[in-house]
């Protein structure tokens, strides 16, 4: 095999100080100690079957509550939200701020739902409310905490990574394909997306069809959903 690299000037080494190149926004919705509501949004997730892995600042209100609780709700905002998930996006439930967030201009908001203008609503499964307006909505359970950078003085017991298992899926019926709700449409279902800081949707047709896509759902049934139906 020929591996020489072609020279070409469209290519070059770049050092981008964050790698944020786009992923969908989350409202993480916790429980405080006083019992009254976190909501936290954040873009460094991703999911398995029905499991999800979050990416967290140890700082965070919302950290502090996972791990205190071992609960929360999952939120997915569309585009449609975008302007409520901008109105908590330099704000924090701790009300003592650590110098990066200070530094950045994060301040404190006790009143996440309420500085977003969204509505919480009760969970069936857990303690946390769900986002009423927020399409999809996920009650949530802690399997498993990672830290990470572990072996890096400078970042050690600053992230945390969250394995959840997923106990509730609430969709709008607008998202759900005809006739099938047990199946999300991707062509009706327009997630907020994160990339490098701004907020972005998809546009409204694929960009082509896909191999992947003719593989049956089902055959991606995971037993996490038989688990869920118990609780």
């Amino acid at each position: 095999m020929d591996m020489r690299v072609a020279t070409t000037p469209t290519l070059q080494r770049s050092e981008p100080p964050i790698l944020y190149v786009g992923t969908p926004v989350v409202l993480i919705s916790t429980s405080n100690e006083d019992g009254l509501p976190n909501l936290a949004p954040m873009s460094s997730a991703f999911w398995l079957g029905w499991r999800g892995v979050l990416g967290l600042d140890r700082s965070s209100k919302t950290v502090a509550n996972m791990l205190r609780t071992k609960e929360c709700v999952l939120n997915l905002p569309s585009v449609a939200q975008a302007d409520a998930v901008d109105r908590i996006a330099l704000t924090t439930g701790s009300e003592v701020l650590p110098p990066h967030k200070v530094a950045r201009g994060y301040r404190f908001e006790k009143d996440k739902f309420g500085t977003a203008g969204l509505t919480p609503i009760a969970s069936e499964t857990i303690d946390p409310p769900r986002a009423k307006e927020c399409p999809i909505q996920m009650e949530a359970v802690v399997e498993h905490t990672y830290e990470m950078s572990d072996n890096d003085p400078a970042f050690r017991g600053r992230r945390i990574l969250f394995e959840l298992r997923i106990q509730r899926v609430f969709a709008d019926s607008s998202i759900l394909a005809d006739g099938e709700p047990d199946r999300i449409d991707p062509d009706k279902w327009r997630p907020l997306i994160m990339s490098f800081q701004k907020l972005y949707g998809l546009s409204d047709r694929q960009a082509r069809t896909s191999r992947l896509s003719q593989i049956p759902e089902p055959l991606y049934k995971h037993v996490d959903i038989e688990r869920s139906r118990s609780v």
